[in-house]
């Protein structure tokens, strides 16, 4: 049994980790977060530990380490994508193996200096790139993995995911908390595009706002128009009124169906992590560059037959 902290306890995506932690069993020993509303860890782990300050915290983490049973080995982080960073460097510093959600940190600078940390304190940084594990995103590699030599797929991502006033409100509506919606909503899908089509060779970006983002990506093995957006305005007529997430990848006009097995990835990304198959800062170097250079780029004009339909209305 593995001992691990949990940094963000009170965010959206922490009951998926403190699940994966039960999972796996092994054991939340203590949790952070600035707000208090963490009742989820009752229904999983009531017996952890929890602070509302980082200093309590972490004196709390270096008095765990005087004993092997009680010291950490892990901390996942789940904090606010700009706090990535800093987190990751205090857990390497206290000595544990460190996971952390999606975006890892925002540009390559911050990537390598991250690199520096694991080689001071020999711990490692893992990613989680969870659409890796997802059978329908593996069985679609496996079939362009046996195309024949220089064929390029015709792809379509779509991600709408209607988010209502509070976003923009909150961290998330900040670019310089979030880096924006490409980066916020989009990393893992970026990184399920090389995961599958290998390196990037093209990366346009054809329009942006705080609510919407989109361009085109070219692959070595595809052509990839894509739209993102957190605007329930922009979702299909054929989904309006009953759900409020659309969800769509195509390759070569066969639809990826994708929308359900999302429940046990994070489950699966531990296992392969606590078995040395965790996914590291070099394989999540693509997607972090692929947004910073989204988030750097100017707009260009949409090339003919590569700009995603839903950007029309726009443009």
């Amino acid at each position: 049994m593995k001992n691990f902290a949990l940094i963000g306890a009170a965010g959206y995506i922490a009951p998926r980790h403190m699940k994966a932690i039960k999972e796996t069993d092994n054991n939340l020993s203590v949790a952070y977060d600035i707000n208090d509303s963490v009742g989820i860890i009752d229904s999983i782990s009531p017996n952890s530990e929890f602070f509302t300050e980082f200093e309590r915290f972490q004196e709390h983490a270096w008095r765990l380490k005087r004993s092997k049973i009680t010291e950490l080995d892990y901390i996942s982080v789940c904090s606010p994508n700009h706090l990535h960073h800093s987190h990751i460097a205090a857990g390497l510093r206290l000595g544990c193996d460190v996971i952390c959600e999606k975006p890892l940190v925002p540009t390559l600078e911050v990537l390598n200096e991250l690199r520096t940390v694991e080689e001071e304190t020999g711990k490692r940084v893992y990613n989680i790139l969870q659409l890796r594990h997802h059978k329908a995103i593996l069985d679609l590699k496996k079939e362009v993995d046996a195309a024949p030599k220089g064929k390029k797929f015709d792809v379509d991502l779509t991600y709408i995911t209607s988010r209502g006033k509070w976003y923009l409100e909150s961290w998330k509506g900040d670019p310089r908390k979030s880096f924006g919606v490409a980066t916020n909503i989009g990393v893992h899908f970026f990184d399920m595009l090389h995961f599958i089509f290998g390196n990037l060779e093209k990366n346009e970006l054809h329009y942006s706002d705080e609510l919407k983002a989109a361009g085109y990506l070219e692959y070595e093995k595809a052509r990839v128009p894509w739209f993102l957006s957190i605007d329930a305005n922009d979702l299909p007529e054929s989904v309006v009124g009953k759900q409020t997430t659309f969800r769509s990848i195509s390759a070569n006009g066969k639809q990826i169906e994708f929308s359900s097995g999302f429940t046990d990835l994070h489950t699966i990304s531990y296992q392969e992590i606590l078995a040395g198959r965790g996914f590291g800062i070099d394989d999540a170097e693509h997607c972090i560059r692929t947004v910073e250079n989204i988030r750097d780029g100017n707009t260009v004009n949409a090339i003919d037959g590569y700009c995603h339909p839903f950007l029309t209305k726009f443009l």
